[in-house]
């Protein structure tokens, strides 16, 4: 069970899990501190830095999205999209440029201004967020702004390090030898994976991907679009979008509400083993719901969950189950499944239906599970999601190259989540395609200390499995904002149709009405 520092991706409950349930029938992851002074837009009164006038000065040119679409992906016909060009490399602005797709679902009614959404990842693209809060009094008084980061979906140049079929074959390709025979082999496959990132992408594009160009991007879309200050929600990762641009442009925010929050100060072995801890949580959830059922694939007695989720699992170590898709289900796959399924209790139903397609010897539902949790399409195609989530994360963060840490951190995840236990553990692990990575860091864990920031909203779930509620009430805390307690058991809450959630957003983004201290929902 090699570490791997996956940083959730959110789930926007509603529309994604049904959508989720629907494919799953058989019909069918040296430091550089951000600018001290950041550039702006003229609309802010304060002055733009030279040779960034052009981009924030440019005119959105809006038309139809028929081409922006990821393939797999359908952009309501309503939706306008566009390009905002951005230098690749912030230093250096005549250089070379890239293009970041924006969507846009107009106000309807009277307009404050626009609202940027992020759903997380890294590497996910947000084209479609442009519908979050359809319905309600956002799509009256916003212009709802979906976009790509640069590096992602449609946004130009594309990160894309692997081919589809080589995709595959590392999706089939286990890595659960942690003999140093098995590390070596491994390590050896980052390293190759990382000199095909380099060849194909370029040491350029791949050093200027992080969360930090991500926020200065932003900044010019903001620009561009003609608003004074800057709307925004961010999901999972894109919470970590958020805290950064409050950093580096505390006076220019009029609201943000971060959801599922990654902790900037959190040391990133620490916070894996918190997130496997809080799938484990998820799934000793699912399962005491699914015992109730005396078809439960698990039992009915909740404490042989674990014993009996080894059992489907463990023999596709050695032969995958039957699927439809020649590929069949391995075990990677197996895992990769369920843990999609553990992100909201929406998709709890998929997964029952896959567990019990496995017991039977069939792993359809979780492979379809696997595939929408990697990307990949009916056509064997995939959006560029991993590349790019490998990508942005090894520039986010310092990689981790001590091999005591990796092996520690092995071990603790293997205690905290039992159900992903294989029993190989040795105490050592395989470093991650970072520790290998061809340019330095331009990020690293850290508290956030800012002034000039107006009030924003963080909203926490007590049991996400993917960004533990701890998480959101240290971010509050370091950003002085106000906190909203969610108790549930999902990846995400905010405008997913859960009222005393949803109307204290929605104010406060209208009105920038603070929500009540304490809020628990």
């Amino acid at each position: 069970m090699p570490i791997k520092n996956r940083i959730a991706v959110a789930v926007v409950i509603g529309a994604s899990a049904a959508a989720l349930l629907a494919g799953c029938t058989k019909e069918s992851k040296p430091h550089a501190e951000p600018s001290t002074t950041p550039p702006t837009s003229t609309s802010t009164g304060e002055p733009t830095p030279k040779n960034l006038e052009k981009f924030y000065n440019q005119k959105v040119e809006w038309g139809s999205c028929a081409d922006y679409a990821a393939r797999g992906e359908d952009l309501p016909t309503s939706f306008q999209c566009a390009h905002v060009t951005v230098p690749v490399d912030y230093d250096n602005p005549d250089g070379d440029t890239a293009k970041i797709a924006i969507s846009k679902a107009e106000a309807t009614g009277d307009r404050i201004g626009s609202i940027l959404f992020n759903p997380g990842g890294p590497g996910i693209g947000g084209l479609g967020l442009a519908s979050q809060g359809k319905g309600t009094e956002l799509a009256k008084r916003f212009d709802r702004i979906g976009f790509d980061p640069r590096g992602v979906g449609a946004s130009t140049p594309t990160v894309r390090c692997l081919t589809d079929k080589e995709v595959d074959a590392e999706r089939a390709d286990l890595d659960i030898d942690e003999t140093p025979a098995g590390i070596a082999e491994t390590e050896q496959e980052e390293k190759d994976y990382v000199a095909k990132c380099d060849q194909r992408v370029g040491k350029n594009l791949l050093a200027h991907l992080g969360t930090r160009e991500v926020v200065r991007d932003m900044d010019i879309i903001r620009g561009a679009l003609g608003d004074d200050k800057l709307n925004y929600v961010g999901y999972s990762y894109g919470t970590r979008i958020g805290s950064e641009y409050a950093e580096t442009f505390p006076t220019r925010v009029r609201a943000m509400v971060l959801d599922g929050a990654v902790d900037p100060e959190q040391d990133p072995l620490v916070g894996l083993v918190a997130q496997y801890e809080g799938f484990q949580k998820a799934f000793d959830a699912y399962a005491a719901k699914c015992a109730k059922s005396t078809t439960c694939p698990l039992g009915t007695d909740p404490a042989n969950a674990v014993k009996a989720f080894r059992a489907l699992v463990d023999p596709l170590i050695d032969k995958p189950a039957k699927t439809d898709d020649p590929r069949g289900l391995g075990y990677g796959d197996a895992h990769t499944g369920v843990i999609q399924a553990l992100y909201s209790t929406e998709i709890w139903d998929a997964l029952t239906q896959g567990l019990t397609e496995l017991k039977a010897g069939r792993g359809d539902t979780l492979l379809n599970l696997a595939d929408l949790y990697e990307g990949r399409n009916d056509d064997g195609t995939y959006s560029n999601a991993d590349d790019a989530f490998k990508a942005i994360r090894c520039v986010d963060d310092p990689p981790i190259t001590d091999r005591a840490a990796v092996g520690k951190a092995n071990l603790d995840v293997r205690k905290v989540a039992p159900f992903l236990d294989d029993g190989r553990g040795t105490g050592q692990s395989a470093l991650d395609e970072c520790a290998f990575w061809p340019v330095p860091n331009t990020g690293k864990p850290h508290s956030i200390s800012v002034t000039g920031l107006p009030k924003v909203v963080v909203v926490s779930t007590t049991e996400d499995p993917a960004t533990p509620y701890q998480a959101g009430v240290d971010l509050a805390r370091q950003l002085g904002a106000s906190l909203i307690t969610y108790d549930g058991t999902q990846h995400t809450v905010a405008l997913s149709g859960v009222p005393c959630v949803d109307d204290a957003v929605i104010a406060y983004l209208v009105d920038l009405t603070s929500p009540p201290e304490g809020l628990r929902c």
